[in-house]
């Protein structure tokens, strides 16, 4: 699992839609009603349009749902007199969708189950990897019925054996947004299952086709008193069949399967729409394995899961010879290897079995030993907090429980919302006291800068990465050296940083033998940003920042953990780039 740092800050909300990204919303409904006007009042306040597909139900229902009919507002109510199924209602949603012009359709059910908080975090997977699947990953709490829980985990099982792959954590979420032109494809050319097949069986032969699937932790909750339409016999039964017809389509397209897992090529997509590879179940077995046999036994264990990882992430392992490259280049070192690049993946499965570690038994974890302490000093203990820079190089959250012990006061970690919802699910599960000093963001407005203000004039100290593009990136970024070619850098942390009016250090924690070294370094007294002759200030605070993250890379490349293109603009910047519109900061 990699751990990641926040992404960005704004200063005003971003457009909800993009000529490229029209998105409507699609819910199927058998006699559920009660829930849809809070569903679609949410909606509304994104601006989102609705489809709702009345999918034959009883009389009470259907005056209910055929109320909420209202074009002027964006909702339109389908009646179907005969029962289709919840896929067969969702592929009438989609085609009157796609007619009416939407390039994209969220999906998300009629019962209230799914909650509607969650929604910000799909919307960014699915616009940072606009192509791509976007859909939940339930995390239930206790009112799941067993029995569903049980069937769950199975599918999860065949789904992992019909796509030769772990890439899919949970296909039966009814929390998603489809691109609807290859969606639309699938149906029409393929064979899926109208009813509660529909979910599983639409998201493998979108995978099979090469769609990436982005899965986003979401909350979700079986209301009380509710009814499903689940028929358990006839389901069950629907759901036995579509495995069998899904199984016999991967061993027809096994060796086209078996080449996609190595296969070089393919485009840079942002960081923020790679998947982030391992579970939290993953890690706390390392952890079990660690406990009782000790530090070598585990890392043994890791091998033969990291070598699986190293030979599936095709796109992960380039960019990571990539890098290594370039390292090499600059120390004029023969080209790297899959043997360099496996031992860069296995030394990032360490960091992550130390962060773990870490949490749960510090005793266990080793010394940190603080280097550069002084530049901290003059603000230890002060009235006011500073604002810290760290990045994906290293492991800077063993490094947070030292400063903690030096600051005296909490010390708080900003994090993109989807990365972050990730981290503290299973941060919760081995450190329930550590989750209330991690910040979930994705953009910061007026009320969130003036929050973390407040947090900084009590004299608390705030965290950000400096190395990843934000999430929402355009125009929001400046180039920088590294490494030999002009990188993409966030302003992020530095218009935080003027915004907050504070002190500015960098930390980068490097594991060097059996021990932790952290080096604090003073970045800015204060960041100020001229309007006049802002972008090019903006420009120097990010070369300054890449300068130092460079010399600390040459010094442990293997610790470097951004396994995607680094020196690449994804998406439409990547188009901008191409048209010579890059950045003023260029």
């Amino acid at each position: 699992m990699a751990i990641t740092w926040p992404c960005w800050i704004v200063t005003r909300s971003m457009p909800e839609t993009a000529e490229s990204f029209r998105l409507c919303a699609v819910i199927p409904s058998r006699n559920h009603h009660q829930a849809l006007p809070r569903i679609v009042s949410a909606l509304a306040a994104r601006s989102i349009p609705v489809f709702i597909v009345d999918d034959g139900s009883e009389a009470v229902p259907a005056q209910a749902i055929a109320a909420l009919h209202d074009p002027a507002a964006g909702i339109e109510t389908i009646r179907l007199p005969n029962n289709r199924g919840k896929g067969g209602a969702l592929v009438v949603a989609m085609k009157a969708a796609a007619e009416a012009g939407y390039s994209h359709a969220l999906q998300i059910d009629a019962d209230g189950q799914h909650d509607l908080q969650e929604l910000d975090a799909l919307l960014d997977a699915a616009r940072a990897e606009p192509r791509a699947l976007a859909s939940g990953v339930p995390t239930y709490d206790r009112s799941i019925p067993r029995g569903r829980a049980i069937g769950r985990w199975v599918t999860h099982v065949w789904v992992w054996i019909e796509t030769l792959s772990f890439e899919i954590r949970d296909s039966m979420c009814g929390y998603r947004i489809y691109p609807l032109a290859d969606t639309l494809a699938v149906l029409r050319e393929e064979q899926v299952g109208q009813y509660m097949d529909f979910d599983t069986e639409i998201m493998v032969r979108l995978h099979w086709r090469g769609i990436p699937v982005l899965q986003v932790p979401v909350r979700v909750t079986y209301p009380e008193g509710n009814t499903s339409n689940f028929r358990m016999l006839r389901d069950n039964w629907l759901i036995t069949r579509m495995h069998t017809r899904l199984f016999f389509g991967m061993l027809r397209r096994l060796p086209r399967l078996l080449l996609r897992r190595l296969a070089p090529g393919g485009r840079a997509r942002h960081w923020a729409a790679l998947a982030e590879r391992g579970t939290g179940w993953g890690l706390r077995s390392m952890l079990a394995i660690y406990r009782v046999f000790g530090r070598r036994a585990c890392l043994a264990a890791l091998r033969p899961v990291v070598l699986y990882f190293f030979l599936a992430s095709s796109e992960q392992r380039r960019a990571s010879l990539d890098f290594l490259s370039r390292i090499r280049a600059i120390k004029h070192e023969s080209p790297p290897g899959w043997r360099d690049g496996f031992r860069h993946y296995f030394d990032f499965a360490t960091k992550a079995l130390d962060t773990i570690v870490g949490w749960m038994r510090p005793d266990l974890a080793g010394p940190v030993e603080i280097v550069g302490g002084e530049a901290a000093a003059p603000y230890l203990g002060g009235q006011r907090g500073a604002l810290l820079i760290v990045s994906h190089l290293g492991n800077a959250e063993m490094a947070r429980a030292a400063l903690a012990d030096l600051v005296g006061r909490p010390v708080h970690v900003l994090m993109h919302t989807q990365q972050a919802r990730r981290y503290n699910a299973l941060l919760r599960s081995v450190r329930p006291d550590a989750v209330a000093h991690v910040i979930e963001v994705t953009e910061i407005g007026v009320e969130t800068a003036i929050a973390l203000s407040e947090r900084i004039e009590r004299g608390e100290w705030l965290v950000i990465a400096g190395d990843r593009i934000p999430v929402t990136s355009r125009g929001r970024i400046s180039e920088a050296m590294f490494l030999r070619q002009p990188a993409p850098f966030s302003q992020g942390p530095y218009i935080l940083a003027a915004l907050l009016g504070c002190p500015v250090l960098t930390l980068f924690c490097l594991r060097e033998g059996d021990r932790h070294r952290a080096y604090f370094e003073s970045f800015a007294e204060t960041v100020t940003l001229p309007r006049k002759t802002r972008e090019e200030a903006l420009a120097g605070y990010a070369a300054l920042y890449a300068k130092r993250l460079e010399g600390y890379c040459l010094q442990q490349p293997l610790q470097w953990y951004n396994f995607y293109d680094f020196w690449a603009l994804p998406g439409a910047d990547r188009e901008t780039a191409a048209s010579g519109q890059r950045s003023p900061t260029r």
